[in-house]
Order: C-alpha cells, then structure tokens, then sequence
C-alpha cells in the first residue's frame, strides 16, 4: 500500500508554481484548506487561476492570496464577503468568471468522470452562455459547459488515513469531493490522520484513489462568515 503522507503543507504544495490552475475547496470559510492557503502566501507564487466556489474573506481563506496579489483570475459562483475581491473586480485588477454554482460543481463532477463537457440549461439566454454552445434536446435548449483542468486541488477533510481516504464532517462535505477527484494532482489537508483500517469504509466520501498527498493540518481556526443567533 501506497504511503502518501507529507511532512506539512510545505511540502504538499512544493511543486505549486507561479501560472498554474488550482481547485481549493470549501464553501464561504467552512472546510478550506487553511493550512495550504497558507503555505502558498508563503511560498509567494502569483499568476495563479483558482477555482473555487468564493474567495474567502479579506484576511482569510483565499482573500489572504488576493491581498498579496496571488490571483490573475478566479472562477467561481459567488463574490461573499470578500471587499478586496469586490475592490478587484470593479477596477479590473482581476480576471472573474462567475458562472451558477450547480454549474461550478457539476464541471468539477465532470472533470473527475473524464467527461469533457456537461450540458445545463442554467445560464442559458443570459451573458453566461455568450460565446458558448447551445444546443436543443426534447425542444429545450441546454448550454454546453467545459469540463475543468487544474493542476492541482487541494481539499480539507475532518479524518483521513495515510492512504487517502477522506471523511468529511458536516457541512465540511461542500465542494472538497467533486474538488478531489477532478485535480491532476489532489493534495489533502486532514484534521486527524490515521493509519488504513481505522476509517469505516461505509463511512468514506472519498477513495484514496483520487489522493496523492496527504498530511495533518493543526492551528485550524474555522472561522464562520456569518453569525446568527436567535435574540432572547
């Protein structure tokens, strides 16, 4: 059995270079991969394309990579809380494609089925589906979508074992398993790391096979965009 346990996000997101396309799961701030968000503002690579539902917040998640100016283009379903996005976007410092979020997840989906395209009538008569091809099935009109290519993507799970294997808690489970199976190379970030036949194989959402690196994360701060609580 393969081990594929790294030291750390440091050496999960060693070969990451500068220009590269890369998936990063999570959706708003729950199950991203804080760890190697950081390693990457580290490393300081720039130019990069990322694929991702948001982008974080100003000073986390994916927003701490668009401050340092990381981030030529991103693609994802939703602009959230994020002022230095919104900032980028308007003054065309940045690259955007936002296309339906079922749209952003289906491409994954299909990227990981190597399928090369989907068809969805979402977006269709609208600017999303400018410059793209339309076609009739059953005298409805559905628009074909590209599968995704990233180099690599890089998922958060609560539990996984040194084979791959991913368990994701909650609502953790977003877009981290279309995400890992549609990378070229699928990097994994694990709050407990155990070894195989500790996981209940009933239980796992993602096969080892779509993992090549995993490792297990610490100073997770899981933040949450938005708080509401109930008045007394």
């Amino acid at each position: 059995m393969i081990n594929k346990v790294v030291s750390g996000a440091d050496e999960a997101i060693k070969d990451i270079e500068s220009g590269m396309t890369l998936m990063l799961g999570g959706f708003g701030l729950c199950g991203i991969p804080e760890n190697c968000i950081a390693a990457l503002v580290r490393k300081g690579v720039d130019r990069l394309t990322c694929i991702s539902n948001n982008a974080g917040v100003d000073d986390f998640g994916i927003g701490l990579m668009l401050k340092q100016r990381q981030v030529k283009k991103m693609i994802s379903s939703y602009v959230g809380e994020n002022a230095e996005f919104e900032r980028q976007l308007l003054s065309n410092e940045l690259e955007v494609e936002l296309i339906p979020q079922g749209t952003l997840a289906t491409r994954c989906m299909a990227a990981g089925y190597g399928m090369p395209a989907i068809f969805t009538p979402a977006g269709v008569g609208t600017e999303v589906a400018e410059g793209k091809e339309v076609r009739n099935f059953n005298g409805k009109d559905y628009l074909m979508e590209m599968a995704f290519k990233a180099d690599f993507a890089i998922v958060k799970a609560w539990k996984g074992d040194t084979a791959g294997n991913l368990i994701y808690r909650s609502t953790a489970r977003n877009f981290n398993p279309v995400m890992a199976m549609a990378g070229k190379i699928t990097i994994a970030e694990v709050e407990h790391l155990v070894e195989p036949g500790e996981l209940d194989p009933d239980q796992i959402h993602t096969p080892g096979i779509y993992v090549h690196r995993i490792f297990e994360g610490s100073d997770y701060e899981k933040r949450i965009e938005q708080r509401t609580v109930r008045t007394k």
